[in-house]
């Protein structure tokens, strides 16, 4: 869905009254990591929208090479998860925009864009969702289990099972 179509979807959940959660990644490879992550956003409302970064934004973010898997296709698994309403997909470095046009009653990312003072400077979506008057709220990192610990694991520098 387009940019446009999920803040509609994002009004319409709203006028019924529904907790609308949003948050964004570039979910390339997707893993467990992102299952667990995704799972626990949607548990804090009742409208989930995940914003998937775009192609020459994941690139911009992660280096060359990357993306492995196109916007679209990473978009379409995302979107099939059961906890996941919408998806769209964004160009912009950041998800601020995405933030101000959703306008969510919650704003959910990982736990490691936590300042190491507990402070959210890190996260340059903190005060664009204060802004829409939207709670952020950080999920946990799920430890071991991110695209880049699988893409050490896939060259073959270190398997850890389980």
């Amino acid at each position: 869905m387009t940019i446009d179509e999920a803040a509609e979807f994002a009004r319409d959940a709203r006028s019924l009254g529904k907790v609308v959660v949003l948050t964004n990644g570039c979910f390339d490879l997707l893993h467990v990591g992102h299952v667990r992550y995704l799972r626990a956003a949607r548990e804090l409302g009742d409208a989930l929208i995940v914003g998937v970064n775009g192609d020459a934004s994941a690139r911009t973010l992660k280096g060359p090479g990357r993306p492995f898997v196109s916007a679209g296709e990473r978009a379409e698994l995302v979107g099939a998860l059961e906890c996941v309403d919408a998806v769209c997909t964004f160009e912009w470095p950041t998800a601020i925009e995405l933030v101000r046009r959703i306008a969510p009653h919650i704003y959910a990312k990982g736990g490691d864009y936590r300042d190491p003072d507990g402070g959210l400077s890190r996260l340059p979506e903190a005060k664009p969702a204060e802004e829409v008057g939207a709670r952020v709220v950080l999920l946990p990192f799920v430890e071991g289990r991110s695209t880049s610990a699988l893409i050490a694991r896939i060259r073959g520098q270190g398997w850890t099972a389980g």
